[in-house]
């Protein structure tokens, strides 16, 4: 009697360790809250090129919102980010200056534009640029990997020169903030990451997501707050790992956009 106690007790810790892994598994996918997700797939790591598509998710899983588009990363590839999911993976992860993009998932932030509105169509919270802005890429400030307005800038401090955001680069009329390193951000683990327009067909980045800028205006009039959109960016051998346990889109709705 006392061993089928003792082996009945083991099996329910046994269970136990299963369910609890189990949640564990679950959790660490994508929350149900996100019904908006771009998703984009590099053929490896050391990649600067892939494309891009939009999905919505559906009762039955996640559908394309138009057309896969070509899109460039950073000039060295990619390299684990700091996000919603990847941030805890093996392996090297994103440093500043280091010219990859950051893979994993991420929330979108803010739009930035030098527009007083966003294209027709559009609803997402967005800021007109200024000359009183600055994103700071300064490692040793406190204020690293975010967005400051300073009070008077016609007395700017010390540090704004050299942090100000660009006026009139036509590339970066629309900046989608990507956030990756965001929450909260940890000094040298890489800032101001963004969709925004490509300097050219073939122009690899510093670690942003760029394209043409009609499929970013397309983006921009997709974007919903409220559908909490997200940027999936894996390599592909990463994606095939990782899509059913991040619940991401299947590798055959997602067929268009793998290598």
């Amino acid at each position: 009697m006392r061993k089928r106690i003792r082996a009945s007790k083991r099996g329910f810790a046994l269970f136990l360790v299963l369910a609890l892994l189990a949640v564990k598994t679950l959790a660490a996918g994508l929350d149900p809250s996100v019904q908006q997700l771009i998703v984009s797939v590099a053929s490896d790591w050391d990649a600067s090129t892939g494309k891009l598509q939009l999905f919505e998710r559906t009762g039955s899983g996640w559908k394309a919102s138009g057309p896969p588009v070509p899109v460039l990363y950073g000039k060295n590839g990619l390299v684990w980010g700091r996000g919603v999911l990847g941030t805890d993976e093996p392996g090297t992860h994103k440093q500043e200056h280091d010219g990859r993009a950051p893979a994993g998932v991420f929330r979108i932030g803010t739009i930035y534009t030098y527009d007083s509105a966003l294209p027709e169509g559009a609803k997402y919270p967005f800021h007109t640029v200024n000359t009183a802005d600055a994103w700071v890429d300064d490692i040793t400030s406190p204020d690293y990997n975010k967005h400051v307005a300073i009070p008077d800038p016609a007395n700017p401090p010390p540090w704004f020169d050299k942090q100000k955001m660009k006026h009139g680069d036509f590339a970066y009329r629309w900046l989608v903030e990507i956030r990756h390193n965001s929450d909260p951000p940890v000094p040298n683990a890489g800032s101001a990451i963004f969709f925004h327009i490509r300097r050219g067909p073939a122009r690899k980045t510093a670690g942003c997501t760029t394209m043409a800028e009609d499929d970013l205006v397309r983006m921009i009039r997709w974007l919903r707050a409220d559908q909490h959109p997200h940027y999936a960016l894996l390599p592909k051998s990463e994606y095939e790992a990782k899509w059913k346990p991040w619940g991401l889109p299947t590798p055959q709705e997602a067929a268009a956009v793998l290598p």
